[in-house]
């Protein structure tokens, strides 16, 4: 008896593989994060193994090593896996709707504008930590909106989007710089070491604010990232699979300036983690059902490494973990430039 060929199909084989490999990428990234942060908690001055620092967490061993883990290590170890996935998430965000590499929310100005508020609560108004991340987030929206004004014509093309935000960054970086030349000397020295982008002296009480914003727009964004892939396919498209298109994609853009607004509160503006995190993940794992989770993962695991690299780098001096992040990132923006440029 012949057996039907149609049976020995492809295409009715399940399709092992291509789960198989986004599953495989999210555990290595995962794993990634993990076994970072436990090198990240038991390095410093007084050097812990593994052990300790698992104990610690669990709540056991010296008390004075669960101190310096879980108080004075761990905030910032944290923060920099949370701020890392916003930055990223963000990212894929802002790149998902202009489709284009460039469209970052460092690129475009949006943490500028964040880091524009952040500047007006501390020299203006002396702002607590509450009213900083209130600044970055009025910042942040009111810079996103104004770009979107400005590049409307019947709707918002990509590359008008980018030109108007890059013009508005220029605006805003004269803005901020006359800010601080007007400030007081302490406001001044505050302003300008938050403008490095820094986790130093981070702390649960100072997080606690941007940690509630991020929350709610990690949630908002994953309720939002069906409309955003269908966008990818063109507004025409989009729109006859029942996309309201300009109302989603100006809610994904606030969504994407809050996440970075909310990271530039707490740490101030850490430059080209968003740019370069969902272009890696997208490369590690082409084949994406849920790009932002790819990108968050990716995002914390860069921001957890540059930070633990700032720290030791130049040992016993620490420096401002936006410095690397620029300093790298400026690479890879030149490398992705000329790429795009011989396309």
């Amino acid at each position: 008896m012949s057996m039907d060929p149609a049976l020995n199909s492809p295409r009715l084989t399940p399709p092992k593989s291509r789960l198989a490999r986004p599953l495989l990428t999210a555990f290595a990234l995962l794993l990634g994060c993990v076994l970072l942060a436990v090198y990240a908690l038991g390095s410093g001055t007084l050097s812990l193994s593994a052990h300790q620092v698992i104990d610690a967490l669990r709540g056991e061993g010296p008390k004075n090593l669960s101190v310096i883990v879980t108080q004075w290590r761990l905030p910032r170890v944290a923060m920099a896996l949370v701020l890392g996935a916003a930055l990223g998430i963000s990212g894929a965000i802002f790149q998902s709707l202009m489709r284009n590499p460039l469209g970052s929310p460092d690129v475009i100005g949006f943490n500028t504008g964040a880091y524009s508020g952040v500047l007006i609560a501390i020299v203006l108004f002396n702002g607590s930590i509450s009213e900083i991340t209130a600044g970055a987030m009025a910042g942040g929206i009111l810079t996103g909106l104004l770009i979107y004004w400005l590049a409307w014509r019947k709707g918002v093309q990509t590359f008008r989007l980018i030109v108007v935000g890059i013009a508005i960054r220029a605006l805003l970086i004269g803005t901020n710089t006359w800010l601080i030349i007007n400030a007081s000397l302490e406001s001044a020295l505050t302003a300008g070491l938050w403008s490095a982008g820094s986790l130093n002296g981070i702390t649960w009480q100072k997080s606690l604010p941007a940690i509630g914003v991020i929350v709610v727009a990690v949630l908002l964004a994953q309720m939002l990232c069906r409309r955003m892939r269908l966008l990818e396919m063109g507004d025409d498209t989009a729109s006859a699979l029942g996309v309201p298109v300009e109302r989603s994609r100006l809610l994904l853009l606030l969504t994407g300036i809050s996440l970075t607004a909310a990271a530039t509160a707490v740490a101030g503006p850490i430059s080209f983690i968003a740019l370069v995190a969902p272009q890696i993940s997208r490369r590690l794992c082409a084949n994406q059902q849920q790009p932002l989770l790819f990108a968050a993962l990716t995002g914390a695991l860069l921001l957890l490494a540059a930070d633990v690299t700032a720290q030791r780098l130049f040992m016993p001096y620490q420096i401002p973990v936006g410095v690397l992040t620029v300093s790298l990132g400026g690479i890879y923006l030149i490398v992705l430039l000329i790429r795009e440029s011989r396309r």
